[in-house]
């Protein structure tokens, strides 16, 4: 073989060896740097033997899983977020609740307000209409009572012309009583000028039964022969015509 040709073979054979060894050196780096790296459920690498090239792929293979930091963030942001949202529906919930006891509490007290109002305006109208009721029972209780005779006739019959504005005195009536019937409530003269005109005088103070009926006082009688009912009509007739029975000594 030529020098020339032996020394180019020469060198082709030395730049494969080369090569070869770069080859191997970075192989020998790439498994050092992948053995820091390996995990503790990777395959486990013999120190001190060389590295494969499978071996090497492997871990590189195990290893390649890429870690989504930022999703996993996102994912936990979110979650957190849900758990707030259900926290502050709740309390809303709950805030909504204690609102609602709180109105119907107010209702109930106001309307247990107005019964309680309304039942005392009731019995204050019930004890009124009591004592309304008790009033007029204690005034007849109280009433003035009279004797049945001369004197109680003038005296209730004096109590009832004071009531109407009719004037008049014990003694002007007693006096007048006397001279015409002598206190004798059935008393009639069937003599005088009205007896002829068929319209006798009757009762204690002699009237007729005209005058009685035009003068009769509301509240007595409409007898003429009741006593009280003769007096009062026959003073109330004396007070218009001669202004009170006290001034009337005759016939009158």
């Amino acid at each position: 073989m030529p020098k020339n040709m032996l020394s180019r073979a020469r060198n082709r054979s030395l730049t494969k060896q080369h090569k070869f060894a770069v080859a191997g050196v970075a192989a020998l780096g790439t498994a050092a740097i992948a053995l820091s790296a390996v995990p503790g459920n990777a395959d486990t690498v013999t120190t001190g033997s060389p590295a494969t090239a499978a071996q090497v792929a492997k871990v590189a293979t195990q290893d390649a899983t890429p870690v989504n930091v930022k999703g996993s963030v996102t994912d936990r942001a979110a979650a957190q977020s849900v758990k707030l949202d259900a926290i502050a529906a709740q309390q809303k919930a709950a805030d909504q609740a204690a609102a609602k006891q709180r109105s119907d509490a107010a209702a109930k007290k106001a309307a247990a307000d107005a019964a309680a109002k309304k039942a005392a305006q009731e019995r204050a109208a019930k004890q009124s209409a009591n004592r309304s009721a008790q009033r007029p029972q204690m005034q007849d209780v109280a009433a003035k009572t009279y004797a049945n005779n001369l004197d109680g006739w003038i005296r209730q019959s004096l109590d009832i012309m004071h009531s109407k504005g009719i004037p008049g005195s014990y003694n002007g009536l007693y006096r007048n009583i006397m001279r015409e019937s002598s206190g004798n409530p059935m008393a009639i003269n069937n003599w005088d000028i009205n007896a002829i005109n068929g319209i006798p005088s009757k009762g204690l103070l002699q009237v007729i039964q005209p005058t009685f009926n035009t003068y009769h006082v509301p509240g007595t009688s409409w007898n003429i022969y009741d006593p009280v009912a003769n007096i009062t009509a026959a003073c109330n007739y004396a007070a218009h015509r001669y202004g009170s029975m006290d001034n009337v000594n005759s016939a009158y």
